[in-house]
């Protein structure tokens, strides 16, 4: 949980307000965005157009942040067209490795050993934290982008004329409504949970810990009589809210401290967990082992010992360890 200071790297814990124990996260540095034809996107510059076998994605199969965009990637056909590469689910001296592991496939572009130096080669003199997904362009060797809801945006909607599928998961006449449910879920609930679990004063844990249960309580009776939360069909609001419900019973209802209820006690969230989870290629994006690995054992601030709990039973049957 370092970072990097004008290109060299710090081991340091440096999240949290000092003055009100608050969890702060960075925004993301490298905003540049794939388009059809390479023109400049919402933000950056223009130059990178889609184009299969250009682009490689990295993630952590324990993050939710990567893990929205892979699961983008499997839904809207890229699997072929656009690299998937795995960092090492712990996370210590040195932040995100490519140490041999389990589904951990190294890195094939400068053949690096932690994903920092990737930041490095992109920008020498990089200053902020090292994240998950990166999505990397192999042209120019360089970081086209590594802000998760940009990479979701771009995997739903740059590669349709290029071997995509017509799944449309940011439609036309909902793009309002699955932009103001994205924000409000992004603060509440999927940055909400880290703000509990990082928190190091009691008034930030309840600061956050509130707003958290009275989103979720808000998404539990939107989906009364409705299997999506936007439009009654899959959005990319259902994959943003859906990779932090799938964390929330095995991790942050202990680990973070989000334990006034678990996700299998609001039917509806937990219905919605299960069907995204039983669409076409989206189980294969999962993996429990890295996903409570890493929260247990790489945050020593919150569990120094680093022991990894047996439980909870998992809320989708045969998911567990």
């Amino acid at each position: 949980m370092g970072f990097l200071k004008n290109g060299t790297w710090h081991d340091e814990w440096a999240h949290n307000d000092e003055d009100t124990g608050e969890f702060e996260r960075d925004e993301s540095a490298f905003r540049n965005w794939i388009t059809p034809d390479g023109s400049p996107g919402p933000t950056g510059d223009g130059g990178f157009a889609a184009e299969p076998g250009r682009y490689r994605l990295y993630i952590s199969l324990a993050c939710p942040w990567a893990h929205r965009a892979n699961v983008a990637r499997h839904l809207k056909g890229l699997t072929d067209a656009i690299e998937l590469n795995v960092v090492h689910w712990l996370m210590k001296d040195g932040g995100w490795s490519f140490r041999e592991g389990e589904c951990v496939t190294g890195d094939p572009a400068i053949g690096a050993d932690h994903l920092h130096q990737l930041y490095t080669h992109a920008k020498s003199d990089y200053s902020g934290h090292v994240t998950v997904p990166v999505l990397w362009d192999t042209k120019t060797e360089t970081i086209v982008n590594n802000e998760s809801a940009d990479i979701l945006r771009m995997l739903g909607t740059a590669f349709d004329g290029c071997g995509a599928n017509d799944l449309a998961l940011y439609p036309e006449g909902l793009r309002d409504e699955i932009d103001d449910l994205n924000e409000r879920v992004y603060d509440a609930v999927n940055n909400g949970v880290y703000k509990a679990g990082f928190a190091t004063t009691q008034d930030a844990y309840d600061r956050a810990v509130g707003p958290l249960f009275e989103t979720l309580d808000d998404l539990e009776a939107r989906l009364e009589g409705h299997d999506w939360l936007v439009g009654d069909r899959l959005t990319e609001a259902d994959i943003r809210l859906w990779t932090t419900l799938i964390r929330f019973d095995p991790v942050y209802y202990t680990h973070f401290k989000c334990n006034l209820r678990r996700i299998a006690d609001y039917p509806n969230l937990a219905a919605l967990t299960r069907r995204l989870y039983a669409l076409d290629g989206v189980a294969d994006t999962v993996n429990f082992r890295h996903i409570k690995h890493h929260y247990y054992e790489s945050h020593e601030r919150i569990n120094p010992h680093g022991i990894v709990p047996t439980g909870p039973e998992p809320l989708i049957p045969g998911t567990g360890e």
